[in-house]
């Protein structure tokens, strides 16, 4: 396969992922009265989060976009007098983005199993913070087309910690409540990190390897659509029959 197909490849399925998430969160918005008031407080945080995460993606595909069309990746654009690679600057964007998106996720494995913050959870949050924190020096290297090592595998550890604790908490408790769709939500955690992982330690040596980015984003997307299929649409009924049945 030539280059100029594999860019225009990454260009068409970019643009299909943004419509669909972004489809999905305005479907969110738009069936809001549909939501149970059990549901209500879950469901609004799950589209919180995904607004976030179509928020941030638009900068990060939505920019690698614009620099293949603008002549590469190693396109700039000037703000305040400073050239800023578009690359660095989505990558940037989804990166703090994404690390709000499992802050969310943590709370709406809060609200819908109806448990409390203890130790795990709350050292959760402060591996966020931590990541946010090693956001900030220089050697991130954000106009870099790719991420640099060893630093960008040292800021992605506590996203990690986060993302894998949070899918380990859903997991657990919708095993013991027997809830299909958050096991499956957690499941597709696990499918997005196990393909993120290897781009993220390897992909300066391989850089084909990035196209392991396909099935962590259609990951993303199986999550978005299990949590609006449970909590905007038909599986209502089916979280209300669970709740019934551990009161019982």
């Amino acid at each position: 396969m030539s280059e100029e197909m594999v860019i225009w490849l990454e260009i068409s399925f970019n643009l299909i992922y943004l419509l669909v998430v972004w489809g999905l969160v305005i479907a969110m918005q738009r069936n809001r009265g549909k939501v149970s008031p059990q549901n209500r407080r879950a469901a609004d945080l799950v589209r919180y989060a995904f607004a976030l995460l179509a928020l941030g993606d638009t900068g990060h595909v939505g920019f690698r976009v614009i620099a293949y069309l603008q002549g590469g990746l190693e396109t700039t654009v000037t703000v305040l007098g400073r050239d800023i690679g578009l690359v660095g600057l989505g990558a940037l964007s989804t990166a703090i983005t994404v690390t709000l998106f499992y802050i969310l996720l943590l709370e709406v494995w809060r609200v819908r199993f109806d448990q409390q913050y203890g130790i795990f959870a709350y050292s959760l949050i402060g591996f966020a913070f931590l990541r946010f924190l090693l956001m900030i020096p220089a050697f991130n290297q954000w106009n870099s087309v790719v991420p640099p090592q060893p630093w960008s595998t040292i800021r992605n550890i506590p996203l990690g910690v986060l993302g894998l604790g949070t899918a380990f908490l859903i997991l657990r408790d919708a095993t013991r409540r027997r809830d299909r769709t958050f096991i499956w939500i957690g499941i597709s955690i696990l499918v997005s990190f196990a393909c993120y992982i290897p781009v993220i330690l390897f992909v300066q040596q391989v850089p084909m390897i990035g196209m392991l980015m396909i099935p962590k984003t259609l990951a993303y997307v199986a999550v978005g659509i299990l949590a609006y299929r449970d909590l905007y649409g038909s599986g209502v009924k089916e979280y209300q029959r669970l709740a019934e049945e551990q009161t019982a």
